[in-house]
Order: C-alpha cells, then sequence, then structure tokens
C-alpha cells in the first residue's frame, strides 16, 4: 500500500500532471487536448502521460488515430485514505495537547 501511495504522490508532484488529472476529473480527452495549454513538446508532455498511466492515475484507449485518457479513480481514493487516517491521528494529538495546556494553565493560576 505505501508503494502505490508513494508512487502516486510522486506523479502528483509535478503542476503539469496535476493540471491533467484536474482536467480528466471533468471527463476524458485526447491527448491533444490534454497537451494544448501546455508551453512543452509533445514528447515532453507523453513523457507526463506516462507517468500517470505508469502509477495508474491515467487509463488510455487508443481509437484509429486518436488516443483518449481516462482517470482512474482507485489510486486518488487509497491517497484520501491515507490522508483521512493522518487526519484522524493528528486530530487525536491536538485534541490531547490542548487538553494538556489547558490542565497546565487551569493548574498555574
Amino acid at each position: 500500500m505505501a508503494n502505490q501511495i508513494d508512487i502516486t504522490f510522486s506523479a502528483l508532484s509535478d503542476p503539469t500532471r496535476r493540471a491533467v488529472i484536474e482536467r480528466l476529473v471533468t471527463g476524458p480527452a485526447s491527448v491533444s487536448d490534454l497537451a494544448a495549454p501546455h508551453d512543452i513538446a509533445l514528447p515532453t508532455f507523453m513523457r507526463h502521460l506516462r507517468v500517470l498511466e505508469d502509477c495508474g492515475l491515467v487509463r488510455s484507449v487508443k481509437k484509429g488515430r486518436v488516443r483518449t485518457c481516462h482517470i482512474e479513480a482507485a489510486p486518488l481514493m487509497e491517497i484520501q485514505g491515507w490522508l483521512e487516517w493522518q487526519r484522524r491521528v493528528w486530530e487525536g494529538r491536538l485534541d490531547r495537547l490542548q487538553a494538556l495546556a489547558e490542565d497546565i494553565e487551569r493548574t498555574t493560576s
């Protein structure tokens, strides 16, 4: 599990790849449509797309000469679960810290 999360976070560490994911949330798109807003060469964009496909965030289907990309939710759901777990852990720690601070304040006042 941690390995998949590491790979997904690594893929999302790049702003171009995050922009692709943000675009695909609205629906499937061709590679040319996805590449259009980015001021990079198509081979460079394709490397970004390959990273997203390799980690499972994007799936592409070729029909004729058009390659259409779709978002895959599973890796994002795994990250969401991990982040939720982290939130619960830190909320618990912060609640205990706050209780300790309030206890110290009461005993020193």
